[in-house]
């Protein structure tokens, strides 16, 4: 029987959605020491905190016998929405009364929430038998029975007060600030990958939570495809997932198809009634039209349900407000599953390659070098190929090419999806350790140089053989798709974007050279090692002392150049002075502002030159084309767009420029005079070319 007056279940209806845009929630872990709760995530930490080269010896899980666990246990489990103010003693002594209770914790989202894991599955159908629907007075409640549920108390008045010892573990990584203390904090370089790794990585909650969601998403598919599986792949699962991260959702309708396959005896065998459809794709998009369908109606939690049917992979997309998980539910995306199992094994394989590839991945977000919009950004899953691509080129190798894992492949392994082999051993206990002992510090280090040189204008990455290549076509920067070989799995990225890439990974390379020669204590409040690459505008400003005075160089360089061609100093054969305008000037915009001395230096080659109209235009286009700080008013916009007064008799410097000509650069340079022509900036590079046409005055 039920504690005396603590509390009663309802069935969260699937009205109970929200209007307006999801917004992701922050969360709170609570749970108490000595439940099973307490000991949760230590595995996480233990793989999080090894030294490199450290391996552990304990047989690990293969993938499928993972999923198949962390299935099994989260339909053991329920989601229960709860007071602010409980009792968890007296919670649980309810939920007890359905069946011991494995574990559980708490956390907060849209409220406070509780995940509880059941021993038997049973105890899960007993606890639903007993729930029943809220009465909405005004508005009607559908009936849908979920393993969601709405905890009421009977008598909120004489509940004690009691507080309950709890531990907090946020489930979103932490706020910048925190993580850049504990990076200046650590003793090493290796020390700060691997308290990265710590920070970020998915927690044992989170993952159970993830796992959670599919099984309710599940119950709901399953109205319609009784055998049918929907699984988490991609980050979520393939060992590099972080804190906040989307949840990819796999329906996978496999063994509904496989029924009745076996073989018949006798002389008839029987066969569904089913719809036919022209393709496969067509098939994928009625599924998943319909299933959005149940989400959006029936769904309890899931809002701003959308379908993107026409995509190359049609997908429903939702939120999870229980949660507070970003969901993509595909179907008929067997490769994309495949593919999380071999990042699973390559991440298991060696305690070095998760925070190599965690650390890469924040870097370049730091510098928005990857974004959570598509575009012609590089995407977390080519940053990942590309460290598992350095890694196999390591001497000895970290990790093994793709086609030696499929030459360790059995009979069980045999893969073929669509056509595509995707053959390769699962089993982790089989594959030898890598002998290779580098540090982390020399791996990050090396990484950057090693990309910051990579031949990308004619090579492409291959890690099915661990090699270079030619590449198949002109695109900036080719990977090849490890099952499907024909793809190119970083098709978008752009020439601007791969450049931007290219000059970071060189500088940062650089700044961890000169780490070599500096000595760090724990206690420095400066940012140093992994902590100064990650703030935004540090790498290019550190690069930027060592290049100032050469820019400083080039720009009085082409001052004098500009002063010895000036009137004074021009003439005709005949002895009369002209201006010969037949000059090309190319000008270097380095990152980062200037200093107010530097200007003034600017300033005092300018007074008393003698100009023309056409070299004022010149040297204004100069100006335009150095970095805009606060000191410098009006000179350049982002975007390499040239600011031109309208009246170019004698420019000031300090002049407020006029908006910016809609044609860009050589829009702007034929405003000044027809005959000037100018070359479009050339990528992210900033150098900029300009000639002014010929003639004399």
């Amino acid at each position: 029987m039920a504690a005396r007056g603590v509390r009663r279940l309802t069935c969260l209806p699937p009205c109970s959605r929200t209007s307006g845009r999801f917004q992701r929630p922050v969360f709170r872990l609570l749970s108490c020491p000595g439940t099973v709760a307490a000991d949760l995530g230590r595995e996480e930490q233990r793989a999080g905190s090894g030294d490199a080269g450290f391996e552990d010896k304990t047989p690990q899980k293969t993938f499928s016998e993972m999923q198949k666990e962390r299935r099994e246990q989260a339909q053991r489990t329920v989601l229960i929405h709860c007071p602010s103010k409980i009792s968890e003693k007296k919670l649980l002594k309810h939920l007890s009364q359905h069946g011991p209770i494995n574990n559980h914790f708490f956390y907060e989202s849209f409220g406070l929430y509780a995940v509880v894991e059941f021993c038997q599955k049973d105890s899960v159908e007993s606890m639903q038998s007993r729930t029943h629907t809220p009465s909405l007075g005004t508005e009607a409640a559908i009936p849908f029975r979920s393993r969601f549920f709405n905890l009421k108390l009977k008598n909120p008045s004489g509940q004690t007060s009691e507080q309950s010892c709890v531990r907090s573990s946020p489930q979103l990584p932490p706020a910048s600030k925190k993580l850049f203390e504990l990076l200046c904090q650590a003793e090493s370089i290796d020390d700060q990958l691997n308290t990265l790794l710590k920070e970020l990585q998915l927690t044992e909650e989170n993952t159970k939570l993830r796992y959670l969601t599919c099984s309710l998403v599940e119950d709901i598919a399953a109205a319609y495809f009784p055998d049918c599986t929907v699984r988490p792949f991609g980050s979520s699962v393939n060992t590099f997932g972080k804190l906040g991260c989307d949840l990819d959702i796999f329906l996978d309708l496999d063994e509904t198809r496989k029924l009745g396959t076996h073989k018949n005896t006798g002389n008839f065998f029987m066969e569904f009634q089913v719809k036919n459809v022209p393709s496969e794709r067509i098939a994928t998009q009625k599924i998943l039209s319909v299933i959005g369908e149940c989400l959006d109606h029936f769904g309890p939690g899931c809002v701003g349900v959308q379908k993107i049917l026409h995509a190359r992979c049609p997908l429903v997309r939702f939120s999870h407000q229980a949660s507070g998980l970003q969901c993509d539910l595909t179907s008929n995306n067997r490769i994309a599953l495949k593919c999380s199992e071999l990042l699973y094994i390559y991440g298991s394989l060696d305690s070095r390659v998760r925070a190599l590839v965690f650390s890469v991945r924040f870097w370049a977000r730091a510098h928005s070098l990857t974004s959570s919009i598509p575009g012609a950004w590089i995407t977390n899953f080519s940053l990942t190929m590309m460290v598992i691509f350095f890694l196999q080129r390591r001497l000895p190798p970290i990790l093994p090419t793709l086609d030696f894992l499929k030459t360790l492949a059995g009979a069980e392994d045999k893969c073929i999806i669509e056509g595509s082999n995707c053959t390769f051993i699962s089993d982790l206990n089989k594959i030898k350790p890598s002998e290779n002992t580098e540090t982390l510090e020399v791996l990050l280090k090396e990484f950057f140089e090693y990309f910051g040189n990579f031949a990308f204008n004619k090579n492409s990455l291959n890690i099915r053989q661990g090699k270079e290549q030619s590449k198949p076509d002109s695109s900036p920067l080719y990977i090849q798709n490890p099952f499907e070989t024909s793809l190119n799995i970083s098709k978008n990225v752009s020439q601007s974007q791969l450049q931007k890439f290219v000059d970071l990974a060189r500088e940062s390379a650089w700044i961890l050279q000169q780490e070599d020669k500096d000595q760090h204590s724990a206690s420095s409040i400066q940012p140093w090692g992994l902590a100064a690459l990650l703030l935004p505008g540090v790498v290019s400003s550190k690069s930027l002392n060592k290049s100032r005075k050469g820019a400083s160089e080039r720009v009085k360089s082409l001052l004098d150049s500009i002063k010895s061609n000036s009137p004074e100093n021009s003439t005709h054969t005949n002895g009369k002075r002209a201006v010969s305008t037949q000059r090309s000037f190319v000008m270097m915009s380095p990152a980062g502002p200037y200093s107010r001395g530097f200007w003034a230096t600017v300033q005092t080659w300018l007074e008393g030159m003698p100009t023309s109209p056409l070299q004022e235009a010149a040297l204004w286009m100069l100006f335009c084309a150095l970095p805009n700080n606060s000191e410098t008013p009006g000179t350049l916009k982002q975007g390499g767009v040239a600011l031109l007064p309208q009246n170019l008799s004698r420019p000031s410097l300090w002049q407020e420029a006029p908006e910016p000509c809609p044609a860009g650069w050589a829009g702007a340079a034929r405003s000044v005079r027809p005959q000037c022509t100018c070359e479009a900036p050339s990528g992210d590079t900033g150098v900029w070319g300009v000639s002014l046409g010929s003639g004399s005055r």
